[in-house]
């Protein structure tokens, strides 16, 4: 007699409730269930391999999916909404709608993380930036201002899932609150619990009837940033008997889930290692965990790309960036491939599963190659950039401010990307110039298009000039000659932080903290550009100058290569020869490099090539590798000793 699949088991003979919780464990349609479920972000992946990526969480023994919601994305401009029907850059990873459905295809349940805030080291935490530049706002916080902007988007994403839930036939089975609340109260704020009601009232009278949850690390927040009646999961790495017995003291007679059990840790740029979680350690946590017992949700299962300007940072001690590779040391890496992780995982999860349903052979690997070494073909220096950029997006303004509060894109200022202040200067032969506050966070200098400010070189750099470590920093200007000369200060956007306490939330970024100064003297009226180097941006580009940049030439410049494939496979861009920037695949976003890594290479998924030629563009910020090279394997970092 052949296995039920799951759909068969919990739907039969026919649904009369969704997902509930009793003292001894969670019930799915009257029938017990536990839940062993993965998180995976479909604004990671690209969407033709949605489907590979599912089978193999089933494939693996899990019985649902976990998905956070990226506000950011879904109305990357006010009151304008992309769920994969849009003209952006993401438009192809945002049907969400597609995604859950081809869970339930592949016999997968579904958990439904809404935020509006999500964390998921993604930039601002999944916030739009456009927020920031509506006066007395107050993020995550029940402010009238905040909740209208939150109903409004609400509005649209919330029935998109209604008839998606299981007891409307879907895969749906929960939704949580908002994420991790509890953490605002680090600084002793007063978590705003009318705030989570409100966001709770929005779920229910959109139709939303599945099961309601929070999550939180106990230790850390015990019951903070939950509300009454909904039942709370746990977020954590270690010590799980010490965070689900304090869930259970927290409320009593329920059974226990983690929501984030972390399968591995996020990279910083300039961090010496790439971080791992050894296979031991990773399986002992997870035997402890599910013979407590309690279900579980790895977070993450597989973690996939930060492509773009995606990638979130943190404020632990000082900024840092997170970057482009979102691996996580999951059990799936971030191309798809399986590990001794997943491996150990789908033998633990088959001696805990108590109901025995049919799952799908293991789905094969995608095949890597590392094609041949490109040339470059031709090049624009930083001018040929500022020439080509659109007209909207060059104001002149007073004074300096940060790239949110810029007055384009009807009142929605500029979300990602570099900003360049442009201002004509009398300099002597050695000039001092100086920057009120702190850079937000990188900043190159340019006079008369040579670069004077010192390239990121070692790690030591950050706390010169130029970076955001220190106040008020200085620069000297030599000049062979004393005159009139056209100073730049392009400002690096390089990550919003996700995580942390409510004044951390303050993301403006490039110079808006005072004046900027030149032997003393406030300067005044710039020309701003806002280079937000998007797909269309790239795809545009024309008047390539043949050949590498010069030698002698240190600054911003693009690179053009071009590749014909007669069949496009996964591969991974090595950027060792190159100091730090951004790829585009005809006319993608890629993602971040830097030379200090710990990565040193940039996933490059088949999907995002074509048959016929391909064009890669480099955007680097210093000098210009005459070269692109090509690996079957990642370079992630060095590992801990």
């Amino acid at each position: 007699m052949s296995l039920p699949t799951l759909y068969q088991h919990y739907v039969s003979p026919k649904v009369n409730s969704g997902l509930y919780a009793k003292p001894d464990g969670f019930y799915l349609n009257g029938k017990k269930i536990s839940l062993h479920s993965g998180a995976l972000h479909y604004f990671r992946v690209p969407q033709a391999y949605w489907r590979d990526r599912l089978r193999k969480y089933r494939a693996a023994g899990l019985n649902a999916v976990e998905t956070y919601v990226p506000w950011n994305l879904h109305e990357p401009l006010r009151d304008v909404f992309d769920f994969g029907d849009g003209d952006n850059d993401f438009s192809d990873f945002l049907d969400v709608v597609k995604f859950i459905k081809i869970a339930q295809e592949e016999d997968l349940f579904v958990i439904v993380r809404p935020g509006p805030y999500i964390c998921a080291e993604w930039d601002f935490g999944g916030l739009p930036s456009w927020i920031l530049n509506e006066e007395g706002l107050k993020l995550r916080t029940s402010e009238p201002k905040y909740m209208k902007r939150v109903t409004d988007y609400f509005n649209k994403l919330l029935p998109l899932f209604t008839d998606l839930q299981f007891t409307k036939g879907g895969p749906i089975i929960a939704f949580q609150i908002e994420n991790e609340y509890g953490s605002v109260e680090e600084d002793g704020t007063v978590p705003d619990i009318e705030y989570l009601k409100q966001l709770k009232d929005l779920f229910v009278n959109h139709g939303l009837v599945e099961m309601f949850f929070t999550s939180d690390t106990p230790t850390l927040h015990r019951d903070a940033g939950s509300l009454p009646g909904v039942l709370q999961m746990a977020n954590f790495k270690v010590d799980p008997e010490k965070e689900l017995n304090l869930l259970k003291e927290l409320q009593p007679n329920h059974p226990a889930m983690v929501m984030e059990y972390w399968t591995g840790w996020f990279d910083h740029w300039l961090e010496p290692y790439h971080s791992i979680e050894p296979v031991h350690v990773y399986a002992d946590v997870l035997e402890r965990i599910l013979s407590f017992p309690s279900s579980v949700n790895f977070y993450m299962f597989h973690g996939g790309t930060n492509f773009g300007f995606m990638n979130g940072a943190n404020v632990f001690e000082n900024y840092q960036a997170d970057v482009t590779s979102y691996d996580y040391d999951s059990p799936i890496t971030e191309a798809g491939d399986y590990t001794p992780k997943y491996h150990k995982t789908k033998e633990i999860l088959a001696k805990y599963q108590t109901v025995i349903t049919k799952l799908p052979d293991l789905p094969a690997e995608s095949s890597k190659v590392a094609y041949p070494t490109l040339k470059i073909f031709g090049h624009l220096d930083f001018e040929d950039i500022l020439d080509q950029l659109p007209a909207d997006l060059k104001v002149k303004l007073s004074n300096v401010t940060n790239m949110e509060n810029l007055p384009i894109k009807n009142g929605n200022g500029q979300s990602y990307g570099y900003i360049n202040y442009r201002k004509k200067v009398t300099l002597k032969t050695a000039s001092t110039l100086k920057i009120s506050g702190y850079v937000q966070d990188t900043a190159m200098v340019l006079v008369d298009g040579e670069l004077k400010s010192k390239p990121l070189e070692t790690e030591e750099d950050i706390n010169g000039f130029g970076y955001w470590m220190q106040k008020d920093a200085e620069l000297t200007l030599n000049s062979d000659k004393a005159g009139e000369k056209t100073l730049d200060i392009i400002v690096e956007n390089w990550g919003r932080v996700n995580f942390g306490v409510l004044a951390n939330f303050d993301q403006r970024k490039g110079l808006w903290q005072g004046p900027v100064y030149v032997d003393d003297k406030e300067l005044k009226d710039w020309e701003i550009y806002a280079l937000e180097f998007d797909s269309k941006w790239a795809k545009s580009l024309t008047n390539w100058k043949l050949g590498p940049p010069s030698i002698s030439t240190r600054g911003p410049s693009v690179s053009r290569f071009v590749i014909n494939l007669a069949l496009p496979q996964d591969t991974f861009i090595d950027l060792r020869g190159w100091t730090k920037g951004l790829v585009f695949v005809n006319g993608f976003n890629l993602g971040r490099y830097c030379h200090l890594g710990p990565t040193r290479t940039l996933y490059l998924p088949a999907p995002l090539l074509k048959k016929g030629q391909n064009e890669i563009l480099v955007f680097e910020h210093f000098k210009s590798d005459i070269e692109l090279s090509f690996l079957d394997y990642p370079i992630l970092g060095d590992l801990k000793p």
